[in-house]
Formats: structure tokens, C-alpha cells, sequence
């Protein structure tokens, strides 16, 4: 190596060296000025984290609902209830008829056996059927639409059903489906509303406490400014500081709807088990709670660097 490369390889060292230790510096000044106000800290970290646990929690509501929809019947299933006294051949060849359509996915028969024995294990009504002289049930199609089946496909299905001679009721869940999914919409539009406004408030928040942090050190930035620190000099320790208020909101945010899973368990738990275990109830998993600490983190950092440019550029000495 010749001696310009030996001399650009110190410099770009020397260079790191230098931006490494201002970085270092910015870090631990962000955190003593944090101890500094452990009483403000604490109030803007608590106002923060309840503010970011709210769309956390909404979330978690809205992941459950989805999870309640498809236990209730999001695959489309239609239940096709034949005439009663139609035999199992009548039975048969409607259902090689139906599986010849395209929006069909599969179809299921059940006989009246089996529709009888179904009703006899529900609790309470199996000395009723015992009761009866001969089982009274028809024969069920259970239709599966395929997934790609769109809903007016669906509805033109349930009509022409409906119209065959053999069928008594075809039992859609469609309209269910639709509000349901419209209450899923609304809802994640509200979230979507409450995380801007939310974010929003955290911004302020961030801004209100360094804009305060500055203006209590006014004098100190203005000596810097005069002896020649840059900008972004004086700017960084609050922009760590920020940062840190972000990030430990997102950890008071994590705890409190951790806090809120752990409360819920067990009712969450019992309305599983009244519904045979089908609803599968979910709890958040890490992914979420990584997003909204690196959220956090950037909220926190965003709202120090506008507080800090705004304010540090209205008291720069001319």
C-alpha cells in the first residue's frame, strides 16, 4: 500500500473514530437529561404507551373476529335439506349433479341416520327422538363452494337449488357472511383512524418534551452554537432522547396488552370451550409486537426531530 492509500485509510478511519465517539456522547447525554426529569419521563412514556396499547388491543380483537367468522362458517357451506320421503337415490343423483357444477368444490351426504344421531348427542334431546315412532329427518347435502367462487356465483347457486323440485330448503349463510364481513371492514377502518390519530398524539407528545428540554437549555445550545457545534451537534441528544421515549412507550405498550391477553384468557378460553373448541381464539404473536417497538421507536425519533429543527432554528444566533 502506497502512502495515499495509507493516508486515506487513516482518514477514513479517523473519521469513524470521530463519528462513533459523537454518537456515543449524544447516547449518554440523552439518557442523563432523561434521569434528569425521571417524573416527566415517566409521565410522557406512560401517556405515550396507553396511546399505542389501544390500536395493539384493537388489533387483537379484530384477529379473534376473524378467527370467530371462519369457526362460524366462512368456507360457504351451503346445507341442502331434501323432501321428506326422498329416497338415497334421489339423494345421490342431485349430488352428482351438483359436483358437475364449476362453482362446486365438494358435496357431503347425510343420511337421516346420521342427522338423527347428530341431534341425539346435542344434550336434551335425546329422550325426545327415543319418543319417536320413525326418524322424521330427510336427506342433507352438505354443498362446499370452491374458494375462488364469488358471491354472486354463490346466490345464483342458492336459486337454482331452491328451484329444483326435490329440494324443501337450502340453509345459506350468505347474508351472515356479508355482515360480518362488513363488520370486519368497519373495524379495521376504525383502527386504521385510531393508529393515525394515536401516532399522532404521540408525536405531539415527543415534540411537547423536547420542545420543554430545549427551552430549559437555551443557554447552554447557545453557547454551543457560538463556539462553531453544528447542527446536528446540538440536535442529536435529542433526538436519542426521543427515541428512547419511543421505544420504552412501545415496551409499556406491549406490557399493558400482554396484560390485557392474560385477563382475558380465561373468559376468551370458556366462550372456546361452550363452542366446542372451534373458535380457536389466537393471542398475539412476536411479529406485531416488534412492529409497533420499532413504530414506537421511529415515532419517538420523528417527533424529537421536528420539536428539535423547528426550535434549535428559531434560537440559532444570527
Amino acid at each position: 500500500m502506497n502512502a495515499p492509500e495509507t493516508r486515506a485509510s487513516a482518514a477514513r478511519g479517523g473519521a469513524i473514530a470521530r463519528w462513533w465517539r459523537a454518537h456515543r456522547w449524544a447516547l449518554a447525554q440523552s439518557l442523563l437529561r432523561l434521569r434528569e426529569h425521571p417524573l416527566g419521563t415517566l409521565l410522557t412514556v406512560a401517556v405515550m404507551g396507553l396511546a399505542l396499547a389501544l390500536p395493539l388491543s384493537f388489533y387483537l380483537v379484530l384477529l379473534n373476529l376473524d378467527r370467530f367468522g371462519q369457526a362460524l362458517g366462512e368456507n360457504q357451506a351451503l346445507s341442502v335439506f331434501l323432501q321428506a320421503g326422498d329416497a338415497q337415490a334421489q339423494a345421490q343423483a342431485l349430488a352428482r349433479t351438483l359436483r358437475g357444477e364449476q362453482t362446486v368444490a365438494a358435496v357431503t351426504l347425510k343420511s337421516p341416520r346420521q342427522g338423527l344421531a347428530e341431534m341425539a348427542a346435542l344434550q336434551g334431546f335425546g329422550p325426545a327422538l327415543a319418543a319417536l315412532p320413525d326418524n322424521p329427518l330427510p336427506w342433507v347435502l352438505v354443498v362446499e363452494p370452491r374458494v375462488a367462487a364469488s358471491p354472486s356465483q354463490i346466490a345464483a347457486l342458492v336459486r337454482q337449488l331452491r328451484a329444483d323440485p326435490r329440494v324443501a330448503l337450502v340453509q345459506d349463510q350468505g347474508p351472515f357472511r356479508a355482515r360480518l364481513d362488513a363488520l370486519r371492514g368497519f373495524g379495521a377502518r376504525v383502527m386504521q383512524v385510531l393508529a393515525a390519530l394515536l401516532a399522532l398524539a404521540a408525536l405531539l407528545v415527543v415534540g411537547a418534551s423536547v420542545r420543554n428540554d430545549i427551552q430549559s437549555r437555551s443557554h447552554e445550545i447557545e453557547v454551543l452554537q457560538l463556539v462553531g457545534a453544528s447542527a446536528a451537534f446540538v440536535r442529536r441528544p435529542y433526538l436519542y432522547a426521543g427515541l428512547w421515549l419511543g421505544l420504552l412507550s412501545g415496551v409499556v405498550a406491549v406490557a399493558l396488552t400482554m396484560l390485557l391477553e392474560a385477563v382475558l384468557a380465561g373468559p376468551a378460553a370458556r366462550v372456546d370451550a361452550a363452542w366446542g373448541g372451534r373458535l380457536g381464539l389466537v393471542a398475539l404473536d412476536v411479529t406485531p409486537l416488534l412492529a409497533l417497538l420499532l413504530a414506537a421507536a421511529m415515532l419517538g425519533w420523528l417527533g424529537a426531530r421536528i420539536a428539535s429543527a423547528r426550535h434549535l432554528a428559531a434560537d440559532e444566533p444570527a
